[in-house]
């Protein structure tokens, strides 16, 4: 059995743990982004001190089980709450709820993230990239004369405010610097067969992986086959980057860092030769496949996206 660790969070991992988790013969390990800190799980982070547990349940609804029981008991974990204030429970979805309770309880995330794991017969394991949660930072160059003279640099503060930050993001980084990495997590890298990198918000959901030094030093270390999904479109983040730009962007924040293959779209990428060469400079081919959505949307196809990755990661 080949053994699989995805990173990331949000929507772009859901989306590459939906199509592994139909890909047989395969142990899938999720290593989730803790760096939010708006909506609900911002909420939660800011009252009880919790990891945000947005992408974490995100994470979990994405792997489970395709039983009726497992199926509703993710449902459940994805509804949100109506409502605004003065209501406090409003915005709030149940999972994340859950997951908080579950963090109380047993007092260790990894410990809580399996319990969850279980209640909805997930086909995987899911694990916070740090046990603690972390803050994102970014230099963004401003573009417009709307806030602060054409060219000048400002901090952002925040994973929500990195996101929807108008102008050029120049830098990220994590505070603290050096955050504690999930020892779980860790040991899934040592002994993985397959380390997998994206799709999703590159800055905030991909890179800062690589950004906590214990699991940085393991991923460099590790033996694994590396696979990098690239993104349909460009979000506000990413602005003014190019596919290529994407995967350059791997090795200025991780040094060292090697890819055996960089999957994408083959309509998103349009002219391949760019990505080929910044592929190449990884050490890794450029393979093209129909992986996105027909109806329109910047999203990648589940099942195409299985069909994309089953004899991929066969060959290992």
């Amino acid at each position: 059995m080949s053994r699989v660790v995805a990173f990331g969070g949000g929507h772009g991992l859901s989306a590459s743990l939906r199509a592994l988790a139909d890909v047989e013969g395969i142990d899938i390990t999720a290593v989730v982004t803790v760096g939010d800190d708006g909506g609900s799980s911002g909420r939660l982070r800011a009252d009880r001190g919790a990891l945000p547990p947005g992408d974490l349940r995100q994470a979990l609804a994405a792997l489970a089980g395709r039983g009726a029981e497992a199926g509703a008991v993710a449902s459940l974990f994805q509804y949100r709450f109506a409502g605004g204030p003065p209501d406090t429970i409003a915005g709030h979805a149940v999972g994340n709820l859950v997951l908080c309770g579950l963090f109380e309880m047993y007092g260790d995330p990894v410990v809580a993230l399996d319990h969850a794991a279980a209640m909805v017969a997930a086909q995987g394991r899911v694990l916070p990239m740090s046990p603690t949660p972390v803050g994102i930072e970014a230099d963004v160059r401003d573009l417009t004369s709307s806030r602060l003279p054409i060219g000048e640099v400002r901090t952002v503060i925040g994973q929500h405010s990195v996101a929807i930050a108008e102008g050029q993001l120049e830098a990220v980084r994590l505070s603290p610097i050096d955050p504690p990495a999930c020892a779980e997590a860790v040991a899934a890298v040592d002994r993985a067969d397959w380390l997998i990198f994206g799709p999703g918000s590159w800055y905030t959901s991909v890179i800062p992986h690589l950004l906590v030094p214990d699991l940085a030093k393991a991923i460099l270390a590790s033996p694994a086959k590396r696979l990098v999904i690239l993104n349909l479109a460009l979000e506000k983040e990413t602005k003014g980057l190019s596919l290529s730009d994407h995967l350059n962007a791997l090795t200025r924040y991780l040094p060292g860092l090697r890819a055996d293959v960089v999957l994408a779209d083959e309509k998103a990428v349009g002219d391949p030769e760019p990505v080929q060469r910044a592929a190449h400079a990884l050490g890794a081919r450029l393979m093209l496949a129909p992986i996105a959505r027909n109806d329109g949307t910047a999203r990648h196809d589940s099942m195409a996206l299985t069909s994309a990755l089953a004899p991929l990661l066969a060959v290992y």
